[in-house]
């Protein structure tokens, strides 16, 4: 006997209710209950697709954080800045302050952990992409360590909008950004 066919917009219904729960009340207040009733749904269908509401908020991040953009300037330097440009919005949004809770609980949820790798991998993939033609264009002498580009950018935003408080600016922005170009590009520090 067959049961039930199952709602094929279901899950799209449910990462938009944890989309909507987490950029309205932020990640800590968020419940896999309250997902499912915003979505019209039942805990169950919620508890059947994400087994933590780490796993699912990844998923949720995953599928609705704003892409960060693949330009090509023809520039490193400028490829940087937009690149930073793209981080820095997601970095403003008010939700973000949940995202400490997020990153706590992915220690205790290996699957999340995978979840949220990939999709940072899958963010980052635009700076790689610029790199990789730097380096075709002779901007950059060798492949630097994409990681550490990467946390050359992003670090600095991350640092000044949890800890420190403050606004990313576009002096900030172009600053950050000039910084990286410098370290890359072998230029000398930013002064």
């Amino acid at each position: 006997m067959a049961g039930r066919p199952r709602d094929p917009d279901l899950e799209r219904r449910l990462l938009a209710a944890a989309w909507s729960l987490l950029t309205s009340q932020g990640y800590d207040t968020l419940t896999l209950t309250q997902v499912a009733t915003r979505a019209k749904a039942h805990r169950t269908d919620v508890y059947r697709r994400w087994s933590s509401k780490a796993r699912l908020v990844t998923d949720a991040l995953a599928e609705h954080l704003p892409p960060v953009s693949e330009v090509d300037t023809g520039s490193l330097r400028t490829d940087l800045r937009a690149f930073v440009d793209d981080l820095a919005a997601s970095w403003s949004s008010p939700w973000i302050d949940g995202l400490v809770g997020l990153l706590a609980d992915l220690r205790h949820d290996a699957d999340a952990d995978i979840a949220f790798r990939t999709m940072a991998e899958r963010r980052g993939q635009p700076l790689v992409n610029a790199i990789t033609r730097a380096v075709r264009r002779g901007e950059i002498r060798a492949a630097p360590d994409l990681f550490l580009a990467g946390d050359l950018l992003e670090g600095p935003l991350m640092h000044r909008r949890l800890f420190g408080r403050q606004p990313l600016t576009p002096d900030y922005l172009d600053a950050v950004a000039q910084s990286a170009h410098r370290m890359l590009t072998g230029t000398g520090v930013a002064t």
